[in-house]
C-alpha cells in the first residue's frame, strides 16, 4: 500500500545559514544506513523521501532510527490528483488503520502545487464529504481528532498519510565534534553515550579493565555494548580503548582508606581519561553520572573528583531519574547486557560507608602518600584499542582471562 516514506528533519530547519551543513551531514548518514536496501532516495529542500519499491517500510524505519537528526517519518500512499481517487485511497488507508472502529478524525490538506485550482481549505471538506459515506464509523472532530488524514497535493500526484512516527531527533552525529565516553558496562554510561551521539557528538569509548582482578566477562559486556552503540555511529564503528587499570587499582585498594576508595579511584580515572583525550582528538570527557544516584555522584563528590582535570566534562544524565535511564537502555538494547552479573573495577570492591562529601584536601594528602603519576602514565601508555562494528562480533572471552594476553 505504501509507495514511499516521508522523512522530516525537524530542528535542523532552525539552523539558519548553517542549515545546509546539518542537512548534508544527516543526508550522508541516511545514505550510509540504507546502503544495503534496494530503495531510491529523493532529497528535497526541507525533507526527503525514500521510494520503497518492494522494501518494507518497517525495515527502512528500523535503520533510520539509528540516524540522529531525524524528527519523524510518515508512510505515504500516492495516487492521481483526483478527489474521488484520493477519497477511495483514503478510505482503504483509514479502514486498515482503525479496523473500522469508531474513530474521530479530520482532513488536513497542503496544496504544494499552487497551480491546482482549489485551495487547501476548499479541498479538505470536499474530501471529507466523499470519505464519510464510505466510512460511517468516522466522526468528524476538527479540534482533537484521534486520526488525522494528511493530504499533500503535489505536481506529480497526491500524497496521503495518517501517522507520524517519531525518529531519534537531535543532530547528525559528528557535526558537534568528538568526545571520550568513560564506559563502565553498567546501565548508565551506555545511555550517556547514546544521548551524546543523539546531540551530534561522535564518541570513542574508554573502559578501565582490571583483569584478572575482575572477570574477562566484564570486558565482554563492554565490547557487546559498544557493538550496539556503533550502529548509531558514522560508518557504524566505534573505537574502544581498554585501560590496564589493575596495577593502579590494586595499589589504591592497598593504600587508601575504605571510605575514600571510590573518590581516589575516580580521580585516577579522570587523570587517565584526560591523558587519552590528548591522543584521540576528543574535545570533552563524557560519563554516566547522575546527581545523587550513588555516593560518588553528589555535587560535592563530583566537584572533588573532576577537579583533577581542566578538560570539559559532559554529564548527559545529570538530571535523569534511574527509571528514565533504564527505559532508554531498554529501548536502545543495552539494558540486558548491562545487567549481566560480572563486576567491573567500580563495583568489585565497593566500600560499605563511602564518603559522600569528600574533602579535596584530604584526597590530595592521601594521593601524596604514594607515587601514582608513573602508574597513571603507564596505564595511558598501555591502552589497547579495538574498532568495533555491529556486524562483526568480537569475542574476547575465547582468547583468555586477562586482556593483555588477549590482544
Amino acid at each position: 500500500m505504501y509507495e514511499r516514506l516521508l522523512v522530516r528533519y525537524g530542528d535542523l530547519n532552525l539552523k539558519g545559514k548553517n542549515r545546509h551543513h546539518f542537512i548534508d551531514a544527516v543526508d550522508r548518514l541516511i545514505r550510509e544506513k540504507l546502503a544495503e536496501l534496494v530503495v531510491r532516495l529523493d532529497f528535497r529542500h526541507d525533507r526527503m523521501y525514500v521510494i520503497l519499491g518492494d522494501t518494507p517500510y518497517e525495515e527502512v524505519i528500523r535503520r533510520l532510527n539509528r540516524v540522529s537528526g531525524l524528527y519523524s517519518y510518515s508512510p505515504i500512499s500516492k495516487c492521481a490528483v483526483d478527489l474521488d481517487e484520493i477519497a477511495r485511497l483514503a478510505v482503504l488507508m483509514i479502514d486498515r488503520k482503525t479496523e473500522k472502529k469508531p474513530t474521530t478524525f479530520k482532513v488536513e490538506t497542503k496544496r504544494a502545487d499552487k497551480t491546482y485550482p482549489l485551495t487547501s481549505q476548499e479541498i479538505s471538506p470536499l474530501l471529507a464529504d466523499r470519505i464519510l459515506p464510505a466510512a460511517p464509523y468516522l466522526i468528524v472532530d476538527v479540534h482533537h481528532p484521534e486520526l488525522v488524514l494528511s493530504v499533500e497535493i503535489r505536481p506529480d500526484g497526491a500524497y496521503l498519510f495518517t501517522e507520524q512516527i517519531r525518529g531519534m531527533g537531535g543532530y547528525p552525529v559528528g557535526i558537534g565534534g568528538k568526545a571520550l565516553l568513560m564506559l563502565s558496562g553498567g546501565i548508565d554510561s551506555p545511555v550517556a553515550g547514546w544521548l551524546t551521539m543523539k546531540q551530534g557528538v561522535e564518541i570513542e569509548c574508554l573502559h578501565f579493565e582490571s583483569t584478572p582482578l575482575t572477570a574477562i566477562e566484564s570486558v565482554q559486556k563492554v565490547i557487546d555494548i559498544v557493538e550496539i552503540l556503533a550502529a548509531y555511529a558514522p560508518y557504524s564503528r566505534i573505537r574502544l580503548h581498554l585501560v590496564p587499570f589493575e596495577p593502579l587499582h590494586a595499589e589504591i585498594i592497598r593504600r587508601i582508606p575504605e571510605s575514600y576508595l571510590i573518590t581516589i579511584m575516580r580521580r585516577m580515572m579522570y587523570r587517565i581519561a584526560a591523558g587519552v583525550v590528548e591522543t584521540t582528538g576528543c574535545l570533552a570527557i563524557v560519563n554516566g553520572e547522575s546527581i545523587g544516584q550513588v555516593a560518588s555522584q553528589t555535587l560535592e563528590s563530583m566537584a572533588c573528583i573532576s577537579r583533577v582535570t581542566d578538560r570539559l566534562v559532559l554529564r548527559p544524565l545529570a538530571t535523569y531519574d534511574k527509571v528514565d535511564i533504564m527505559a532508554i537502555a531498554r529501548r536502545i538494547g543495552t539494558f540486558d547486557i548491562s545487567i549481566r552479573p560480572f563486576e567491573d573495577c567500580c563495583t568489585v570492591y565497593l566500600p560499605k560507608n563511602p564518603v559522600i562529601r569528600p574533602d579535596a584536601t584530604i584526597a590530595e594528602s592521601l594521593e601524596a602518600a604514594f607515587e601514582y603519576e608513573p602508574m597513571v602514565a603507564a596505564a595511558i601508555a598501555g591502552v589497547k584499542t579495538l574498532v568495533l562494528t555491529p556486524g562483526d562480533h568480537f569475542d574476547i572471552t575465547a582468547r583468555g582471562l586477562v586482556v593483555k594476553e588477549c590482544l
